[in-house]
């Protein structure tokens, strides 16, 4: 069935607290969306951050945001005073982490302090202790080391040794505590707001990276499953080769796995991160799919991407086990980038959809598998990803002969209606679901941009203001929805007995 679905970060929704959270602009948003007729939000990882504020780069694969607890909702239950409210308060505007590290886990560490509900917090705690347990030993050992990476920390403790983790179980027992009180909130309002979605019609993709962050719970608790030599220090890590993008390629940095290792455990780590992404999502992203095939790994110490090698992923092998434990559906596969024909191979045996990005359409040098007319319907269409410029900026910055190409495809003359053609190109195609950035639909430029791929800085802050979701580009979206055939079907026998009954 034809679909629809808005890419919209939760971090960039409104809101007086700083940054986007599971709050009443949340609700407003799911409201949005069923009011444009649209079947699908579209979310980036919800992992905690570390330095950069990538959530592409989460001190766990498993574990929450804390900043994505909404403050309201705690002074609700009775854990925070309406004066911490106003206290917390921020003006509205790009997303400032600097401030958010200092004062939001004051606050809720406030919340924490007024807690009672023990009996659900242990329930929560033993339900999910195989990550649990770790990721908040692992972050109150970090947080008394002055947030220092794993890697820095005592040697004992680096190691894992026993004794020097029961020792630091025993003195740093509130501050776990603590870490495991913010994943039961972030747990209990994310379902909340996941119930909401589901019962108007709204489903959630989420985004999982293939690769998790060398300072993590996950490398620390398991580093059998990474790539690492005898001292636990990386030996090759991730990245991407040289391309007509980047001439030293993207230097990731992330940890490669052991894939051997992991194998001969059936992939359970992995099946395990699998099973917990459907409990929080209902369709996942699988990112860097390509990389299950074969994947670029870079000796650890180079200061680029241009020194690595390819290396034969999992392949079929993961994908298959994959398909055995949760079936054939609910995946798309992000498989942008350098695509072999073994890649091509693995997608098509997979079933799971592959990516369209129209920015990457318009090359006019050369016919590119993105333009439309190339599409079979198993895919996902998008305008663009949190990693492309707006397609307003899109249009003013790329060559002009691409312009005109992309301008003579959509048969747009003039200076304006680039932006709206692409839209109308991806809802229009043959592709079974086609998700659009918000920041499209709102028509704004460079500065809404998410990410720039490789730089620090500048980036994951942009939010979006209140006032800019109308009833009138709710009414636009739902035209551009229905008459390309995407908007949900109306149940028809209980139309007719809804008006029965009146």
């Amino acid at each position: 069935m034809r679909k629809s679905g808005i890419l919209m970060p939760v971090f960039s929704l409104p809101g007086e607290y700083g940054i986007g959270t599971f709050g009443k602009e949340a609700y407003q948003w799911v409201d949005f969306l069923k009011q444009a007729k649209q079947s699908c939000w579209q979310v980036l990882p919800l992992g905690p951050t570390s330095y950069g504020d990538s959530p592409y780069q989460s001190f766990s694969a498993f574990a929450g945001n804390p900043y994505f607890i909404d403050l309201e909702i705690l002074q609700q239950e009775g854990l925070l005073t309406e004066e911490e409210l106003q206290q917390s308060q921020q003006p509205m505007g790009n997303i400032d982490y600097g401030n958010l590290y200092q004062t939001r886990f004051l606050v809720l560490k406030k919340a924490f302090s007024r807690f009672a509900q023990w009996d659900e917090l242990e329930e929560y705690s033993t339900n999910n202790a195989q990550w649990l347990k770790d990721y908040a030993l692992y972050m109150a050992i970090k947080q008394a080391n002055g947030q220092r990476s794993w890697a820095e920390w005592p040697q004992p403790l680096r190691m894992r040794q026993p004794q020097a983790l029961q020792q630091a179980e025993q003195e740093l027992k509130q501050e776990i505590q603590f870490y495991c009180f913010l994943q039961y909130e972030f747990s209990r309002q994310w379902g909340c707001l996941k119930a909401y979605a589901n019962q108007n019609g709204i489903s959630i993709i989420g985004d999982m990276p293939i690769y998790v962050a060398m300072d993590s719970a996950d490398v620390w608790a398991n580093p059998e499953y990474f790539l690492l030599d005898e001292n636990n220090q990386p030996i090759e890590v991730a990245g991407c080769p040289p391309d007509a993008f980047s001439e030293d390629g993207q230097l990731w940095g992330n940890p490669l796995y052991r894939w051997d290792v992991l194998a001969q455990t059936g992939y359970d780590w992995w099946l395990r991160r699998v099973k917990a992404g459907f409990e929080m999502y209902d369709t996942i992203r699988i990112d860097h799919f390509r990389g299950l095939e074969s994947y670029y790994a870079i000796p650890y110490g180079e200061t680029t991407a241009r020194n690595g090698q390819w290396r034969k992923g999992p392949d079929w092998d993961f994908v298959k086990t994959l398909h055995q434990h949760f079936g054939k559906k609910g995946i798309i596969a992000e498989d942008l980038g350098f695509l072999t024909p073994a890649v091509h191979k693995l997608l098509k045996k997979s079933g799971y959809p592959g990516m369209k990005v129209l920015q990457f359409a318009f090359d006019s040098r050369e016919e590119s598998d993105y333009l439309p007319h190339n599409y079979d319907k198993n895919c996902v269409v998008y305008t663009g990803t949190h990693d492309n410029d707006t397609v307003v900026s899109w249009f003013h910055t790329v060559s002009k002969r691409d312009v005109a190409f992309a301008k003579n495809y959509m048969g747009i003359r003039g200076t304006k209606g680039g932006c709206q053609g692409m839209i109308r190109l991806a809802m229009a195609s043959v592709a079974d679901l086609a998700v659009i950035p918000i920041q499209d639909y709102l028509e704004l430029g460079s500065e809404a941009r998410i990410n720039t791929p490789s730089t620090l800085g500048n980036n994951w802050m942009w939010r979006m203001e209140s006032q800019l979701l109308t009833d009138t580009l709710a009414q636009h979206i739902t035209q551009l929805t229905q008459l390309y055939g995407r908007a949900p079907k109306t149940n028809k026998k209980q139309k007719r007995g809804k008006n029965n009954a009146e």
